[in-house]
């Protein structure tokens, strides 16, 4: 990986991150400006998520200062999932006595694991939301599981156990929130 970041650079970052690029992955932590373009990838994915799911308050009419509060809970989602994904990966292999770096190197990768999230905006289309989101969740969770596997130097099979576990608890943070703000709707 290049030590100048570059729009370009970040390009190719986003390129290998979509792409389960095992390799990129195996590199991410000593990447010079990983933290940083990893917050940018949980940005982006923060995003683009809020923005898919306004169409709906859009086309109930909300009126704007509701419209903001749910675009900024939407991508206050995204961003705490990451941070807590992170988290949960760190805690249960701690638990399971897995030679793991610190909770911030587990940032970097889990931050370019996101990557897919960045085309969440397209959960806007009819009738293909919900399965456009679900897809980019799996696709996050098989390149976190890339991640920690090739990343992290951990075994395949911990590597799905210990991400799985964090997976399917934002999974079933995001749905409980997400049944938050249609409420809001309905109020």
């Amino acid at each position: 990986m290049n030590n100048q970041p570059s729009s370009n650079g970040v390009i190719r970052v986003l390129l290998d991150a979509l792409t389960l690029d095992a390799n990129f992955y195996e590199d991410a932590r000593r990447y010079p400006q990983g933290m940083k373009v990893a917050q940018w990838i949980v940005i982006l994915a923060a995003i683009a998520h809020a923005i898919g799911s306004l169409l709906i308050p859009l086309l109930a009419r909300v009126s704007l200062p509701l419209i903001l509060i749910i675009f900024a809970i939407n991508a206050l989602i995204v961003v705490g999932g990451y941070y807590f994904w992170a988290f949960t990966i760190w805690k249960t292999g701690q638990w399971l006595r897995l030679p793991l770096p610190t909770y911030r190197e587990i940032l970097i990768p889990v931050g370019f694991a996101h990557a897919p999230q960045i085309f969440n905006f397209l959960t806007v289309i009819p009738l293909l939301g919900r399965p456009i989101e679900i897809g980019l969740a799996t696709w996050s969770l098989l390149a976190t599981i890339v991640a920690v596997n090739r990343g992290l130097n951990i075994k395949l099979s911990r590597a799905i156990l210990i991400c799985a576990i964090g997976w399917l608890l934002v999974e079933i943070g995001v749905g409980v929130l997400q049944i938050f703000v249609q409420r809001l709707l309905i109020s």
